[in-house]
């Protein structure tokens, strides 16, 4: 599959087949595409947790009502203290670079005939309270990862193909 079609492919899944893990081959190539994020002044100012045993996952439902019945769940966390700030304006890279990490793990889930979803929509005081590697960060996305279900269940949502116009998107 060329990046385009990939890319087009790709979609948010809301139905996993929890009896289908992850495997760690998988699991391993993963992490080595978020190595190869590229990140402003390669300061990597992120961390991630692979949350995949019954009382981690338990947790992330106490956090949020989007796992899906996921297998695993990789939350990606900013560490603003080690991220470049621009000079003029003080933006602080983190989120940003966090970001572009859960791109690529999300582009190289695809790759490998898994499915994400990115969720945003999460308590993140109680996600601290259970996970201390989270404190101290902010928390950019949860993305539960693993085959999708069956059916129409695991299948793309209807929004998945809209689309704004090119011209829409031209400052």
């Amino acid at each position: 599959m060329t990046f385009p079609e990939l890319a087009h492919a790709r979609y948010s899944c809301r139905a996993f087949d929890a009896a289908r893990p992850v495997t760690d081959d998988e699991l391993a190539s993963l992490m080595d595409v978020v190595r190869a994020a590229p990140t402003a002044m390669n300061r990597q100012p992120f961390h991630m947790l692979v949350l995949s045993s019954e009382e981690e996952l338990a947790k992330v439902d106490e956090c949020t009502p989007c796992r899906y019945g996921a297998p695993l769940v990789v939350a990606f966390c900013a560490e603003t203290g080690s991220a470049f700030v621009r000079e003029d304006d003080g933006l602080n890279f983190a989120i940003v670079d966090a970001s572009i990490a859960a791109t690529h793990y999300i582009l190289g889930a695809a790759e490998l005939g898994l499915e994400t979803c990115w969720v945003g929509r999460l308590d993140t005081s109680r996600a601290e309270e259970f996970f201390p590697k989270m404190r101290g960060t902010t928390v950019v996305a949860l993305v539960p990862t693993g085959h999708a279900m069956a059916g129409e269940k695991g299948a793309p949502s209807e929004r998945h193909s809209l689309r704004k116009d090119v011209e829409q998107l031209l400052g």
